[in-house]
This record gives structure tokens, C-alpha cells and sequence, in this order.
């Protein structure tokens, strides 16, 4: 039997999982990320992976690794990562000394969409969208099962254009971590949802959507606002892309309005809908794995 591993290296912890061949689970552990110390954080992810084979008594050829962050093209060197002790550093050359093995790394959303259209619910289909609606806003495109990246490493950064057909009612003016301003990152993420609430005094994403279910007309509108800015988004994707599938995750995807209300605003964006009165026939639909398909996209690697 051949295994294959991978690792989700996040900001809190570090997740391992051992999968068949077939993607059934053999063995997980997670463990806390050590802060701020990047050979710590090495040695741990080499821990991992040890303690993995020896669990089901079988090596891997290569291991997956997931990052909050992309490899520089141009230098090698981490990118874009909100670990930042990760940042500046060749990560992949120093676990492959390590572990003697090829290292397969790839950021966390693409492992998300990888993992989704290898077996999940994505499956069968030829190209997806893989968006990640949580702490920030991210996706990656898979083109046959095969991750699609570009001489920049940022393919799937739609967070970081700005919201698409602005109106009033958008709010904008929001500056973004990245330099610029009303990035779709700060609508969509559930930070950039949850502050925009005028009367929030602390309240989550789900409870606003709880309020606004239980009557709430200041919630209401709220969240009808994030579906029409959230249609608007993956509206643009879709006229650019046209991807087979749209697979969503991340903590805001399980919203269920989601699923019922952005398919039928997306022909008011689409250019095929709404100048021939096409219908809109590009499914949208709910991560199988949820928050496990970030380490299972990496053993897929």
C-alpha cells in the first residue's frame, strides 16, 4: 500500500493526515503552531510526518504541504504569508534536507480546490473555482484535477480586485491589508462582513444571520447586502473564467441563503444572462470536507 501525506501549516496549527490512494483516512493529528519560530515550526511538520508513517507502518514519496502563503517565482523564497516568521524563507528546500523526499507546497485555497475536485463535491467536473469565504477571502482554480498556476503564483486571488458594479449601498471606501482600497476580501471575509453591521457592538457573522433570520430589519438588510455583493463577485469570476463548478468553504459557505438566493441574482452580472436571457447553468455548491479539505488538498499534492 502506498500512502500519501500532507500537511496543513496554519497560523494556530499544524494538521497532518495520511490518505489510501483512494483519499480514505488512515491517520490525522494536529498540533499548535509554534509562534514566530520558523525551525520549530520545520522540525514539528518533520515530527508529523514521522509519526504519521509509523501510525500506518508505510513511507511516502513526497509530501504535501499547505501554507498560508505562495513561493516567489522570482526568488524562491515565501511569499504572502500571514505566519510571518514563514516569510523570506525556502521552506521546501529545508523540509526536503529534512524529511530526504520531494515536497510539494502549494497555498492553503488551492489545496482547498484541489481537495474538492479530486473527491469531493466537486468532483466530475472539468474546471473549478475553489473560493474560501472566512478569515480572508481566497480560491484556487483546478483545470482536470490539475492545480493551475501562472508565472506569479497568485492565480485565485480574486479577493484582492475590487467588488465589482459598486453602488452606494456597497459602503465603500474600506481599506485593505494589501495597499488598496474596497478589495472584494474586505466585503466578503467574515471580519469585513461583521464590522460593516453600523449597529454590531461585537456580534459574529453567524449570529448576524441568526438575527436576520429571527426578524432583525438591520440584520436583514446587512445580509441581503453581503448576497448581492457576493453575487457580484463570483459573477465577474464567471465571465472570465466560466468555470464548470463553483465550490465554496470557509465559515460564511454555510450559510444556506447562500446557496438558495446567489444563484438567481447572478444573470442581473452575467453578460450571456443578462443581454440574451441565457439561463445561468454554472452550479454552486458547498465544500464536502469542509475544514479538512485544506490537509486533504495537500496530501493530494
Amino acid at each position: 500500500m502506498s500512502i500519501k501525506i500532507g500537511i496543513d501549516l496554519g497560523g494556530t496549527k499544524i494538521e497532518v493526515i495520511a490518505l489510501t490512494e483512494q483519499g480514505e483516512p488512515l491517520f490525522r493529528q494536529r498540533t499548535h503552531t509554534p509562534q514566530g519560530d520558523y525551525n520549530a515550526t520545520v522540525n514539528c511538520i518533520a515530527e508529523l510526518v514521522t509519526a504519521a508513517e509509523q501510525a500506518c507502518q508505510d513511507h511516502a514519496e513526497a509530501i504535501g504541504v499547505g501554507i498560508p502563503g505562495a513561493i516567489s517565482p522570482a526568488t524562491g523564497l515565501i511569499k504572502n504569508a500571514n505566519s510571518t516568521c514563514l516569510i523570506g524563507q525556502r521552506l521546501d528546500d529545508d523540509l526536503e534536507k529534512l524529511l530526504k523526499r520531494p515536497i510539494r507546497l502549494a497555498n492553503d485555497a488551492d489545496c482547498f480546490a484541489l481537495s474538492e475536485a479530486i473527491d469531493g463535491s466537486a468532483a466530475g467536473y472539468n474546471s473549478v473555482f475553489g473560493v474560501i469565504l472566512g478569515t480572508g477571502v481566497g480560491a484556487g482554480i483546478v483545470i482536470n484535477k490539475t492545480l493551475l498556476s501562472g508565472p506569479n503564483a497568485i492565480c485565485g486571488e480574486w479577493g484582492h480586485n475590487p467588488l465589482p458594479w459598486p453602488v452606494p449601498s456597497d459602503n465603500l471606501q474600506r481599506a485593505c491589508y494589501c495597499g488598496k482600497q474596497d478589495c472584494i476580501e474586505t466585503f466578503l471575509s467574515g471580519p469585513g462582513f461583521s464590522s460593516a453591521l453600523p449597529s454590531n457592538t461585537g456580534l459574529t457573522s453567524l449570529a448576524i444571520w441568526q438575527r436576520a433570520r429571527a426578524g432583525d430589519r438591520s440584520c436583514q438588510t446587512h445580509c441581503d447586502l453581503y448576497i448581492e455583493q457576493l453575487s457580484k463577485a463570483l459573477a465577474s469570476i464567471i465571465n472570465v473564467l466560466d468555470p464548470s463548478v463553483i465550490v465554496l468553504g470557509g465559515g460564511l459557505s454555510n450559510i444556506d441563503e447562500i446557496y438558495e438566493q446567489v444563484p438567481k441574482r447572478l444573470a442581473t452580472y452575467l453578460f450571456s444572462a443578462s443581454h440574451h436571457s441565457d439561463p445561468v447553468l454554472t452550479p454552486i455548491v458547498k465544500a464536502k470536507y469542509g475544514d479538512s479539505s485544506g490537509v486533504r488538498g495537500a496530501a493530494w499534492l
